[in-house]
């Protein structure tokens, strides 16, 4: 895995061969980041990995210069490694939480508004052959943990359309790899 601009840009760390994460491309990281560059004032931004696997886009956004990253992820030995990651890089604003993120959102989707934590900046990496992947845009929402006017970006195979979404923005993919971002208020775009 390697951080490829920012304060941590060129650090590499060797993800061990056990696993079963599927990481995104070097070419498609570095392309999703230009994109952000447009959207996300990194130093006013908290930021969200779901699905986090590596912790190679929560690494990304906390090295360009996310206040704080947050990190989710459900398998132990992945948790694990991004906690050794982060403690390497020894910065403060990174956090793990070994949780399934699936139970994570719902969780959070009963408690008041207030009671959630927000987030300007949410990316998330689900498996492909994740069930509720398509409904994972409707369940950041009833989570409300995306803060007014932040941004939320999946990653998708390309069977998969979030065009008729109301917060939706646009879609861009490279090779085989598809992001969709969307807006918690679009009105404007």
């Amino acid at each position: 895995m390697r951080i490829i601009s920012g304060k941590y840009g060129r650090r590499r760390f060797e993800v061990p061969r056990t696993f079963k994460a599927r990481p995104t491309t070097d070419m498609a990281k570095e392309n999703l980041f230009n994109i952000l560059a447009n959207y996300v004032d990194w130093e006013e931004s908290d930021a969200l990995d779901l699905f986090a696997g590596t912790g190679s886009l929560g690494f990304e956004m906390l090295s360009r210069g996310a206040r704080s990253v947050t990190a989710i992820e459900r398998d132990e030995a992945h948790a694990a490694f991004i906690r050794q990651t982060a403690e390497t890089l020894g910065d403060p604003g990174y956090k793990v939480i070994r949780y399934d993120v699936l139970k994570w959102l719902r969780r959070l989707a009963v408690k008041e508004p207030s009671e959630v934590p927000s987030y300007q900046v949410i990316v998330a990496d689900p498996p492909y052959d994740l069930t509720q992947l398509p409904d994972l845009p409707q369940l950041i929402r009833e989570a409300h943990i995306l803060a007014e006017g932040g941004l939320y970006v999946q990653e998708h195979p390309k069977e998969v359309d979030f065009s008729d979404d109301p917060d939706f923005v646009e879609m861009r993919h490279y090779g085989a790899v598809h992001f969709s971002f969307f807006r918690s208020d679009n009105s404007d775009h």
